[in-house]
């Protein structure tokens, strides 16, 4: 994976695409996600700081619009923007 202080830049821009692997089922998911609080439909989640040592990240999941957290060393791939942009 890219550098985790990368990613939450990215995702405090704007859209990022998240390729990870989901812990309870093995399962791939490709997730649109921010950061940005102007993306996330009036839900309130002020991330200040993701320590580069951090093992999980919580964001917003464009697609079902909810929290989601992601544990860093499940992440496959990342990417700036949406899955079928």
């Amino acid at each position: 994976m890219q550098d985790l202080s990368q990613l939450v830049r990215a995702l405090k821009k704007g859209v990022v695409t998240i390729t990870f692997k989901k812990i309870d089922t093995n399962e791939i998911r490709i997730m649109p996600c921010t950061l940005n609080q102007d993306l996330m439909d009036n839900i309130k989640l002020a991330i200040k700081n993701i320590r580069p040592e951090s093992t999980s990240i919580v964001v917003y999941a464009l697609d079902k619009k909810a929290i989601r957290d992601v544990r860093v060393n499940t992440i496959q791939d990342w990417y700036i923007g949406n899955p079928d942009a």
